[in-house]
């Protein structure tokens, strides 16, 4: 059997997160044979224990071939993981992102990941809010442009402590973003979202759905803690 052509963004990578519980008995040779195989073959495999009952382990994986991530997900589940949760989406750069620098823009759309030294995982998807009285999609460009601007004012004073990765999820998945933070420590997560929240495009704008918190390790640590 022929392999079907390879599916990707225009531009960017392909991004899946897939949560994940031990479903009986887990094949540890197969998943470790699927990360690193799939890692020898060109994909970005971030491998994290979650934290608390959402999840037991996250695999988050970035390549330019969809067909590539679809297979991952078969090999991991045929290993004796079930996939709980999953999520979507793509890397982009922001409709707000005129002027950011050439490097910057490139590291958005091809992250290399997890950062060095930034252990701390967390995972959640948002939305922008289109309620009666605030709608983020009916405010005009100029202004929906400013808040984002302050937002991004913000998220830049974590520099050295958070990586923030951005992928887009509109019409991929149930929200519109996926938001997924590196950090140093587990509380430089907690004060970057806390911080975050208190200016106005998130305050009155935005919408946040189920988080995911965990500790990004080598496979063989990630697959100790999870399934001990």
């Amino acid at each position: 059997m022929s392999a079907p052509e390879p599916l990707g963004p225009s531009r960017g990578l392909n991004v899946v997160h897939l949560f994940c519980h031990p479903d009986g008995e887990v094949d540890v040779s197969g998943v470790r044979a699927a990360v690193e195989e799939s890692r020898a073959a060109g994909l970005q495999v971030v491998t994290v224990s979650i934290i608390g009952a959402k999840a037991d382990l996250c695999f988050m994986v970035l390549g330019t071939d969809l067909w590539a991530l679809r297979t991952f997900q078969s090999r991991i589940q045929a290993s004796g993981l079930l996939v709980s949760e999953s999520y979507v989406s793509v890397t982009e750069v922001s409709e707000y992102a005129a002027g950011t620098p050439e490097n910057i823009l490139h590291d958005r759309l091809w992250p290399v990941l997890p950062p060095e030294g930034m252990r701390a995982f967390c995972f959640y998807p948002m939305s922008k809010r289109r309620g009666e009285q605030h709608n983020w999609y009916a405010l005009a460009y100029a202004q929906r442009l400013e808040l984002m601007r302050q937002h991004g004012a913000i998220g830049r004073t974590f520099k050295g402590r958070i990586l923030q990765v951005v992928t887009g999820s509109t019409g991929l998945d149930d929200w519109e973003w996926g938001v997924t933070l590196f950090g140093v420590r587990v509380d430089d997560l907690k004060e970057c979202v806390y911080s975050m929240r208190f200016d106005e495009a998130s305050t009155l704008y935005a919408e946040f759905g189920p988080f995911f918190t965990g500790l990004v390790g080598t496979i063989d640590e990630v697959l100790a803690a999870s399934l001990a």
